[in-house]
Parts: C-alpha cells; sequence; structure tokens
C-alpha cells in the first residue's frame, strides 16, 4: 500500500473508530434540514438488494416533535440506572427509516447498509448519532402520522456529541457490556481481531 493510501486508509480507520453510538448531545447545537438531506442523500447512493431501493426517511429537528420521538426509543439496556439524557443532552436531530411495502416486502440488510452510511457521514461533519432498533412502533407510527404500507426499521438520533467514548479490549472475564466510569467515560469493549478471524487459507 503507498503512503498516501495508508493515509487515506488510516483517516478512514478514525472515522469508523469514532463513529460509536453517542447518546448524550449538546441539545443547543441546532441540527437543520439540509444536513439531514445531505445525509439521506449519501444513504440514497449505498448497495441495495436487487436494487430494490425500498426505503423510505422520514426527517426531523423540531423539538416538540423531536421529543415525542424520544419517547419512543429505549435508550441503553446495559445502564441500568440510566434512563436516557437530559433535555439538556437530547439529540437536535432524528432520521427514521422506513421499509416501504408498497416496493418490496423483503428490506434484507439494506437498513443497516444505509443506517451506517449516515451514521459515517454524520462523523465526518463533526456530528455524532447512535442506531435504535428498539423501537415502540405503534406509537412512533401514531406520533409521525405514518402510513400503513411503512414499517419503521430504525431510528437514528443525531446530534453535536458531548460523550466520550473508548474503545477498550474485552477483559478475562469476557463481559462485552459498555459501561461508564466515574467520569462518564462511555467505555465499549471489543473483541481483538484475533478472535474473530477463525481461518486462514
Amino acid at each position: 500500500m503507498t503512503t498516501s493510501k495508508q493515509k487515506l486508509f488510516t483517516d478512514f480507520q478514525n472515522i469508523v473508530k469514532r463513529n460509536r453510538s453517542c447518546r448524550r448531545f449538546d441539545n443547543s447545537h441546532k441540527i437543520d434540514e439540509k444536513t439531514l438531506r445531505q445525509l439521506i442523500d449519501l444513504a440514497r447512493n449505498c448497495a441495495s438488494a436487487a436494487n430494490m431501493q425500498p426505503l423510505k426517511y422520514v426527517i426531523c429537528c423540531d423539538e416538540n416533535k423531536n421529543s415525542e420521538i424520544f419517547s419512543c426509543l429505549g435508550w441503553a439496556a446495559y445502564l441500568r440506572d440510566w434512563k436516557g439524557p437530559v433535555k439538556e443532552e437530547m439529540p437536535g436531530a432524528y432520521i427514521i427509516i422506513l421499509g416501504d411495502h408498497n416496493v418490496s416486502d423483503r428490506f434484507w440488510c439494506d437498513h443497516g447498509i444505509t443506517a451506517q452510511t449516515m451514521l459515517l457521514g454524520a462523523r465526518f461533519m463533526g456530528l455524532g448519532g447512535c442506531m435504535f432498533a428498539a423501537i415502540n412502533i405503534k406509537k412512533l407510527k401514531k406520533t409521525l402520522n405514518i402510513a400503513g404500507h411503512l414499517e419503521p426499521k430504525l431510528v437514528l438520533a443525531i446530534g453535536k456529541p458531548v460523550e466520550e467514548i473508548q474503545i477498550d479490549d474485552i477483559g478475562k472475564d469476557g463481559d462485552i457490556k459498555y459501561w461508564r466510569d466515574e467520569n462518564q467515560v462511555h467505555h465499549v469493549p471489543k473483541r481483538k481481531v484475533e478472535e474473530l478471524i477463525i481461518s486462514t487459507w
């Protein structure tokens, strides 16, 4: 690998490492509609199974509606004593990823691909986000008046991070649960690459 390619790879690697699930934001930092549209423009260029492109999106940067969306999400299952961010640390915007059954009844992994792409894009913009699959779908559809043929698949919270997140190697006890230390640094245990590769040929 040439020096220039190595630098590009290192820069990309740093973006990926910084792309952690952020759950605390600077709520005074407003996210505009243009920014959310730019992220969706990234997503529409992603691969799609059979190129069906069955995903649709709802975007929200309205403070009152954001609060309603917030109440539909499960924020951090491993942090038993934490019910989610306080008002000052709530995200500035949301992107709801929907599967359109009028296009296809199979969404495969399209929503995962697009969600990760948008979160990487957000990090590149100096923002951060969190991907939610723990969703009260019935409540969310009612809150946003989502039509019956549209199925919420994931919700992305987007904002300006105020949370310090550190990647750690998994300890000898094998515990994979994320946790926060006394300084509120969010620790995320990850398996070593040697544990992931089961064979080479």
